[in-house]
């Protein structure tokens, strides 16, 4: 049974298959590896200055001819993350600022991490330096000036990782990009589909990196029904083999979006370190936490997220949190501490055992996917 659906005419792609815009790992050789497999590979730029967004589109186009995707932050408020428990955060994030980066000293000396240049790390990782010469990363200017740039280049898809492209959708339309967003609630499908969205991604709590509080078998099938009659659905979270591709598509989705599957490879922008992280870790070694960006995300159990929770801190809400984790981010990275900064991963983790070409990936979702439909059908 052949694994196609109406999103592989309207993406140019042979397979439903997405790779999902994965900050640092959906990097240039990755997406365009996995467009070359016959889905459509997305950057995962985020965190991509607007020069290195760019460089990265222009990178990503001298290695595949096929159609390859953006993924960037459109967050409605970055300054809103979940609601502060008694006695968390105040209005102002900035006046703990002092005391939260005294926190983050503290656990880099018991854990013996070593001092490591923030603002370098953070330039060399794509990030401009607050007020100087570019906007603050995850700031609204900083997001505005990330889509200049998708519109500029004339991406053939854009993804939302968070939020609605509206203000943009007239002029990324005209260019003939495809535009779609990643949601977590039925509402959110629906304020997204009215802006004009040609498809949306319904990624449930299954999925790393920042995802919905609602399971993935739950989200999608409502997803689809809310609005399926006007865009096609794209299911995510936890899918991680080609049996999940199926139950998604069996489920009214038309195609997947996959992170997780993809980390384990060769082409993956993360440490190899963390690859390893992603093959010797099961389905109930990851944790949703705050402690990284300020959002909720899934990601590997790690000190650094179980030392909130043992202190009882509030996480700021995003942009500021990721000055309180960035130096942990980077000195756990130097040091290759797998116990510090493992990494986001979905719960379908517990299926990679592996490192490997993303070509091998793709070929065995779709192998997998379209022998569990054809096992499926056999049954009806």
């Amino acid at each position: 049974m052949a694994l196609r659906s109406r999103i592989c005419e309207m993406l140019g792609i042979e397979y439903p298959i997405l790779l999902a815009g994965m900050g640092g790992a959906s990097v240039p050789a990755l997406a365009a590896a996995v467009s070359n497999a016959g889905g459509l590979g997305v950057l995962g730029a985020a965190a991509c200055s607007p020069e290195q967004l760019r460089d990265w589109i222009r990178q990503t186009r001298e290695l595949t001819d096929k159609p390859f995707g953006v993924d960037t932050l459109l967050p409605a408020s970055v300054t809103r993350g979940s609601a502060p428990q008694s006695g968390g955060a105040p209005e102002n994030p900035m006046e703990l600022l002092g005391e939260y980066q005294q926190f983050t000293r503290d656990f880099m000396d018991r854990e013996g991490l070593p001092q490591v240049d923030t603002e370098a790390a953070m330039r060399a990782a794509g990030a401009p330096e607050m007020g100087k010469g570019g906007p603050q990363l995850f700031s609204k200017e900083f997001f505005e000036a990330q889509m200049e740039v998708v519109i500029e280049e004339k991406v053939s898809v854009y993804a939302a990782g968070l939020g609605n492209p509206e203000p943009w959708m007239d002029r990324l339309h005209a260019n003939g990009t495809k535009v779609m967003a990643v949601i977590g609630k039925v509402k959110h499908a629906e304020q997204v589909v009215g802006s004009g969205i040609d498809m949306i991604v319904a990624q449930g709590h299954d999925g790393g990196g920042h995802n919905s509080p609602i399971g993935t078998i739950s989200l999608i099938p409502q997803v689809v029904d809310a609005v399926g009659d006007r865009v096609p659905v794209i299911g995510a979270g936890g899918i991680s083999d080609g049996r999940g591709v199926a139950a998604a598509m069996m489920l009214g989705a038309e195609g997947a979006w996959i992170g997780t599957a993809f980390l384990a490879t060769e082409e993956a922008g993360i440490e190899h370190f963390q690859k390893e992280a992603i093959t010797e870790s099961g389905e109930d070694d990851t944790v949703v936490s705050r402690s990284l960006t300020g959002k909720p995300a899934r990601m590997i159990r790690n000190r650094w997220a179980d030392a909130w929770v043992e202190a009882g801190k509030e996480p700021l809400p995003m942009p500021y949190q990721s000055m309180i984790s960035g130096p942990v981010m980077a000195s756990g990275i130097k040091a290759e501490r797998k116990d510090v900064i493992p990494g986001f991963a979905g719960q379908g983790i517990g299926l990679i055992d592996a490192i490997r070409p993303a070509s091998e990936v793709m070929q065995d979702l779709v192998t997998g996917a379209e022998e569990a439909l054809s096992s499926a059908k056999s049954y009806s």
